[in-house]
């Protein structure tokens, strides 16, 4: 029988592309399986260039048994000319998933596949009521770390259970008992979305949806957070059943060698440039653009630097004239040993031998792309979640060296209102630390990145997580014949 799964991702660089790579394992890991990818545009605020690449990418992209379906500004409920907040904004959309998936099942089609369920983004858990509409099971896709989710899980028990006030905690020194985590988290690297009232509530009803799917596959492997994926597998958490199914899809990187920057780090000695990358909405002030180069050019490192302007809203911009930001003749002096560059292709440009120190944002993806090449990192978290994620990476992993963490800004802003100038001195520091050879640090990613791809082979951890998943999804047949 010829079965069929939907998918409904977060139209964003951290949570669509996750999607795509686990779509491809699923119809990998079975031959009747087949996966419909409906994609939401993207919210206002986060439509770059870069990104909508990437999804027009996607109606091209070879696909055997994967189909992409994409929606329009037009589909959404109400005006399309007024764009919804945050919370509701996945709601408005629902009519037009459902009106798409009731096409897909319709009896009168030639190609017509069993429905069998629904794997739904983190933030689109409004479309857990399409699925039970169709009477199928919905499952979660979380593409974010096990740290994240336990905290996530964590603070809703707190509030509905314990009734703790959560604000109390911002500008606090006090440090937080959590089950996730092998030590103490200090209030302030607990993400700001978490002690925004207008946040947090957002953030509590997800997490209460979590509970109403049959699964979550989570894009991490047991081997990097054990703590943490104990919590969440466990019955303390009120989750389902818990996939450890990551890191998904890092085994093929596209080594364009038209790229000019991926031509010259070929020609670069092994492990000697330090790469500066801080995701889609990573930007920076002027004055703190000229500390980085300072330090760039003291440390005397080869360097790739993606940089870009912060802006009070929305993604970040190029700078119009990086001779007048960047030092005097700055780029003259270093145009030998390094490149700054709006955007790089931070796969490959990470899994060339001549990268030795990855100075990063902390974005989940870019944690697990480091973990899977070995490439120790420097933290610089900006926004989102990644305060967590610069800490576990420290603290609890070992595979990293702070350059910077202790902030307190808003969830989804990269500008850099009232933050922190981190001097030259400090991060020339940090990145002589990155990028000492025999350090700890650099032989614990190299033994992480061993164990990240055992754990997707056959037998590892992952691909024996991910083999239960389909056999659950398949079982969802065997359960409705039997009912």
């Amino acid at each position: 029988m010829k079965l069929e799964l939907v998918l409904i991702p977060s139209a964003s660089h951290g949570h669509l592309p996750p999607f795509v790579e686990l779509s491809k394992l699923l119809v990998d890991g079975h031959d009747d399986l087949s996966i419909t990818v409906i994609v939401i545009p993207p919210r206002q605020e986060l439509r770059t260039p870069s990104l909508s690449s990437y999804i027009s990418s996607l109606s091209t992209m070879p696909r055997d048994r994967i189909r992409f379906i994409f929606l329009s500004d037009a589909d959404r409920l109400n005006s399309p000319n007024t764009e919804p907040d945050f919370r509701s904004y996945s709601e408005r959309y629902k009519p037009a998933v459902k009106a798409t998936v009731a096409k897909l099942n319709d009896p009168a089609r030639p190609d017509l596949s069993k429905l069998v369920g629904f794997v739904v983004d983190m933030f689109c858990t409004q479309m857990i009521d399409v699925a039970n509409e169709f009477n199928v099971p919905s499952y979660l896709f979380y593409p974010s770390s096990a740290a994240f989710l336990g905290l996530q899980v964590h603070m809703q028990y707190l509030c509905d259970v314990e009734k703790y006030d959560v604000g109390e905690l911002r500008d606090s020194d006090a440090e937080l008992e959590v089950p996730f985590l092998t030590r103490s988290l200090p209030a302030k690297c607990v993400p700001s979305v978490m002690l925004n009232k207008e946040w947090l509530s957002v953030v509590l009803s997800h997490a209460r949806r979590f509970q109403e799917t049959k699964g979550v596959l989570i894009d991490t492997f047991a081997e990097l957070e054990p703590q943490a994926v104990k919590f969440i597998s466990g019955g303390d958490s009120s989750l389902p059943e818990v996939y450890a199914v990551g890191p998904v899809g890092l085994g093929s990187v596209d080594d364009n060698q038209t790229d000019e920057v991926l031509r010259w780090l070929h020609d670069q000695p092994y492990r000697s440039v330090v790469f500066l990358c801080f995701g889609s909405m990573g930007g920076f002030s002027e004055e703190q653009a000229k500390e980085i180069s300072i330090a760039l050019e003291r440390s005397d490192y080869r360097f790739i630097w993606c940089l870009r302007r912060a802006a009070p809203t929305g993604p970040p911009r190029e700078f119009a004239n990086l001779e007048e930001v960047l030092p005097e003749g700055f780029l003259d002096r270093t145009a030998e040993i390094g490149k700054v560059i709006s955007w790089a292709p931070q796969r490959a440009v990470l899994a060339s031998p001549a990268v030795g120190g990855f100075v990063s944002h902390c974005g989940w993806n870019s944690i697990l792309e480091s973990v899977w090449f070995g490439v120790p990192v420097a933290t610089w978290p900006l926004y989102a979640e990644q305060q967590l994620n610069a800490f576990e990476m420290v603290e609890e992993m070992g595979l990293a060296v702070e350059i910077r963490n202790h902030f307190q800004g808003e969830y989804m802003a990269a500008a850099e209102t009232n933050r922190e100038l981190i001097t030259a001195e400090e991060i020339e520091r940090r990145i002589g630390c990155l990028m000492k050879q025999d350090s700890d640090v650099r032989d614990r990613v190299k033994k992480m990145s061993e164990k990240s791809h055992v754990a997707v082979m056959d037998g590892g951890s992952s691909h024996h997580a991910l083999v239960r998943f389909i056999q659950d999804v398949t079982d969802n047949i065997s359960s409705e014949s039997c009912g």
